[in-house]
């Protein structure tokens, strides 16, 4: 086959791919968005009570003493894994009942209405707002995330430019090498036609 007719052929496969990648590229080089929408949604803490006494154990790797609106959190680690437990009785905490949840969300978003709005929905360690933003605590490490429709765009094209068009990762993977491949072929198909046509 011809130089030119397969430059030709790889091209049109590539359409939509480019298409993708010019698209998502503009949209990853000016980042619009992406402030909010990986905000990293942190607890309110408040100064420690000075009557908070710790006596370390000894298999204590890392300790972290933290004062939240439903009180003292005392985070250990313990063989590279984290502990969350009462500073009072060394027993492990109790995770918040919905009540609890909410005050902790609460006091965590009143710093960003606009984003969030107010809490409409609660369900274990998952909220949702009223903006649609879901809002998810890791108990353990005493954590939160969020998720908003702004997220879940930008992670959509992600999945675009990477050419993960599929639900199963060994195919994605598969998609990505050949487009690198055909990629690489039209660029040395163009150099090849680019050479012949100057002698």
């Amino acid at each position: 086959m011809k130089s030119r007719k397969l430059h030709r052929i790889i091209g049109l496969i590539l359409v939509l791919p480019m298409l993708g990648w010019i698209f998502t590229g503009v949209v990853f080089f000016i980042k619009p968005g992406y402030q909010g929408a990986y905000e990293q949604l942190s607890l309110k803490t408040y100064p420690l009570a000075q009557n908070v006494t710790i006596t370390p154990s000894e298999n204590w790797q890392e300790a972290k003493l933290v004062r939240t609106i439903l009180g003292h959190h005392l985070l250990v680690k313990v063989d590279g894994e984290t502990q969350h437990l009462d500073p009072i009785t060394m027993t492990e905490k109790t995770p918040p009942t919905s009540e609890q949840f909410k005050l902790l969300l609460d006091d965590a978003i009143a710093s960003n209405v606009e984003r969030y709005g107010g809490l409409v929905d609660i369900n274990q360690a998952h909220a949702t707002t009223s903006t649609g933003v879901e809002i998810r605590l890791n108990w353990q490490y005493l954590r939160l995330s969020q998720t908003g429709k702004d997220t879940k765009l930008i992670n959509l094209l992600y999945q675009i430019h990477y050419l993960q068009w599929s639900p199963f990762k060994g195919f994605n993977q598969v998609m990505g090498i050949v487009g690198l491949l055909l990629l690489m072929m039209i660029t040395l198909l163009g150099v090849r036609i680019y050479l012949a046509n100057r002698k």
